[in-house]
C-alpha cells in the first residue's frame, strides 16, 4: 500500500513537472512569436518610413527640377524676345538706310540733270543774239548773205537737236506764259488779243522759257 502511494505520488510529481515545462515552452513560444511580431511590425513602420522620405526626396528632387526648367525657360523666352527686338531694330534701320539712300540718289539724279539743264540753257540763252544778228545779216542780198545764211541753218539745226524750239507768235492768241507783250494797236481787221507783230523771236526748251517773244497786241 505504502508502495503505491509512493508510486503515485512520483507519478503526479512526474506529470505536475511536465505540465510545468509544457506550460514554460508555450510561454516561450508566445514570447517568440511576440517578439516576433514585434520585430516585424518595426521592420514594416522602417520600411514604410523609408518609403516616405524616398517620395518626400522624390517630391523635392522633381519639384527643384520643374522650378529650373521654368527658369531655363523663361530665360529662353527673354533671349527670344531680346533677339526679335534686335531683328526689327536692324530691319527698321535697315528700311530707313535704303530709303535715304533712295532719296539721294534720286535728289543726285534731279541735281545733275538740272546742273546740265541749267548749264546748257545759260550756253543755248547766250547763242540767241548770235542768231537773231544771223538772220538779219541773211535778209540782205548777195554771196555773203548766202553764207550767212548757210551758217543761219546750221544753227537752227543745232538748236532743234538740242530740244530748242521757236515760240509761235505771229497771228497767235496772246499768251502772257510765253509772250511779251510791249506794244498794244487796235485793229478792226484783227481778233482780240492776237499778236499782229513780232519784234523778236522767242524760244522754249521743253517747259523751260529760254526767251519770252517780244510781240505787238491788237485789240
Amino acid at each position: 500500500m505504502a508502495t503505491d502511494n509512493i508510486d503515485k505520488d512520483k507519478k503526479t510529481t512526474e506529470t505536475e513537472d511536465a505540465a510545468k515545462t509544457a506550460a514554460d515552452e508555450a510561454d516561450m513560444k508566445t514570447a517568440d512569436e511576440t517578439a516576433d511580431a514585434a520585430e516585424a511590425s518595426a521592420g514594416s513602420e522602417a520600411v514604410e518610413s523609408c518609403d516616405s522620405d524616398s517620395d518626400k526626396k522624390t517630391k523635392k528632387s522633381d519639384s527643384k527640377k520643374l522650378k529650373e526648367t521654368e527658369k531655363a525657360l523663361k530665360a529662353a523666352e527673354k533671349e527670344l524676345d531680346d533677339a526679335k527686338s534686335k531683328l526689327e531694330e536692324q530691319n527698321d534701320r535697315y528700311l530707313r538706310l535704303a530709303a535715304e539712300y533712295d532719296n539721294f540718289r534720286r535728289r543726285s539724279k534731279e541735281e545733275k540733270d538740272s546742273i546740265y539743264s541749267d548749264a546748257c540753257l545759260d550756253v543755248l540763252t547766250e547763242i540767241l543774239p548770235v542768231i537773231d544778228n544771223l538772220e538779219r545779216a541773211a535778209a540782205f542780198e548777195g554771196e555773203a548773205a548766202d553764207g550767212v545764211r548757210l551758217t543761219l541753218k546750221q544753227f537752227t539745226e543745232t538748236l532743234t537737236k538740242l530740244g530748242v524750239a521757236e515760240i509761235p507768235a505771229l497771228d497767235q492768241p496772246f499768251d502772257p506764259n510765253v509772250h511779251n507783250a510791249v506794244m498794244h494797236v487796235e485793229d478792226d481787221s484783227l481778233g482780240e488779243n492776237i499778236v499782229c507783230d513780232v519784234f523778236q523771236k522767242g524760244y522754249i526748251r521743253g517747259e523751260k522759257v529760254l526767251r519770252y517773244a517780244m510781240v505787238k497786241v491788237a485789240n
